[in-house]
């Protein structure tokens, strides 16, 4: 299967970059709407409302939701390219859809999405929520979940570019899978093996196109966190997180990897019984770990009280928005050795002196604009030359 190819033909142009809404996304549902599939299940905090799509007949029942987190929308924007697929007429796209039946949830939480935030309106995080469920978006995606009897959730997240794997020489964490637990032992049985059976497949295919790119999350059990409460009910989940691909910001190639992810693990549940012990497979999956920052500067030479000194610091975008834009804003986060962190950038300054105009010496927190000996400016973190 030509996985680039499809990519290609199906992505949704309409959706660019991190800061997406609801506003975005409603004019594709209208035009996806050609027999009533979209439905409004309830609204948010502020009343915005929340959408599901339904489509497919297929006897296998495939619960997918993005957007929970409001500053996540690499899956919204995968879950576009992938229901373009579904609606092609394409021997693929009719192919899943005789073979399943899919509900779609691609933005669960509309207010936090608007105001670029992990929380909804009320500043609760809804993949805590899964128990109390105090807040409306919680109580519409479990209804939406008793209602619709899935055989399979899919749990679509972002994480931030902190993450990598390996050990020596890490690589960015561009797409990381996790099969939640179930209880706090942590046990796996028949209901866990099954995600972590398609969790394995998904593995295989990504490993072709981003080898040791690929990690696995911290399983620790957390029963308010809604992919725990569903395994917990004895329905396979599966949780995906888009990561940092190399220079990639916008999250416009990961978007492609979250796509063939998505149609290699639902290849794998129509071509096999899921029935096989994949345990081994999945926990050779490379382990999550915090190990980058966006740029680390190393050797820096700063005078403090007429004494000399080489350093290092590290910096990191923040993610602000502006006036609607959404800006990616550096400031320093850390400064000291930092054994045992790599940067997505980094810059050996071979004991050039340090400037900036607000004293000459790095501060946390301070905005990333600096100039390293008589020649090299960096503006927002990166080197102006």
């Amino acid at each position: 299967m030509n996985f680039e190819k499809l990519f290609s033909q199906f992505t949704e142009t309409n959706l660019f970059g991190r800061y997406i809404t609801l506003e975005d996304i409603e004019p594709i549902l209208v035009k996806f709407n050609t027999n009533n599939q979209v439905q409004i299940i309830g609204h948010s905090v502020l009343g915005k409302p929340i959408y599901k799509y339904q489509l497919g007949t297929g006897s296998k029942r495939i619960l997918l939701w993005s957007q929970m987190h409001g500053n996540e929308s690499t899956t919204t924007k995968a879950l576009f390219d992938f229901l373009n697929l579904l609606n092609s007429n394409s021997e693929l796209g009719n192919k899943l859809q005789n073979e399943f039946t899919f509900c779609l949830l691609p933005m669960v939480n509309p207010d936090g999405a608007l105001l670029y935030t992990r929380e909804n309106a009320n500043k609760v995080d809804l993949n805590r929520d899964s128990q109390s469920l105090s807040q409306p978006e919680s109580v519409i995606l479990r209804q939406a979940f008793e209602n619709f009897k899935p055989d399979y959730c899919y749990n679509l997240h972002d994480q931030r570019t902190i993450f990598g794997v390996g050990d020596e020489i890490p690589k960015p964490a561009t797409v990381s899978f996790l099969a939640p637990s179930y209880n706090e032992a942590r046990e796996i049985n028949e209901v866990r093996a099954k995600a972590i059976e398609v969790i394995v497949a998904m593995n295989v295919v990504l490993q072709e196109f981003i080898p040791n790119q690929v990690g696995r999350f911290d399983d620790s059990f957390n029963i308010n966190c809604i992919g725990d409460t569903f395994q917990s009910l004895n329905v396979p989940t599966v949780l995906i997180e888009a990561g940092h691909f190399q220079d990639d910001y916008n999250r416009e190639v990961t978007r492609k990897y979250i796509f063939i992810a998505l149609i290699s693990g639902l290849k794998h549940i129509y071509e096999n019984d899921i029935v096989s012990n994949k345990i081994e497979d999945y926990m050779n999956i490379s382990h999550n770990k915090i190990c980058f920052y966006d740029f680390i500067y190393k050797n820096i030479q700063i005078h403090y009280d007429n004494i000399k000194f080489i350093t290092n610091f590290a910096i990191q975008y923040k993610e602000e928005l502006f006036d609607n834009q959404l800006l990616f804003n550096a400031y320093i986060t850390d400064i000291g050795d930092l054994t045992g962190f790599t940067g997505h950038f980094e810059y050996d300054a071979k004991e050039a002196l340090y400037e900036n105009l607000e004293g000459n010496i790095p501060k946390l927190g301070q905005k990333a604009d600096f100039s390293i000996g008589k020649s090299i400016k960096i503006i927002n973190g990166l080197i102006k030359l």
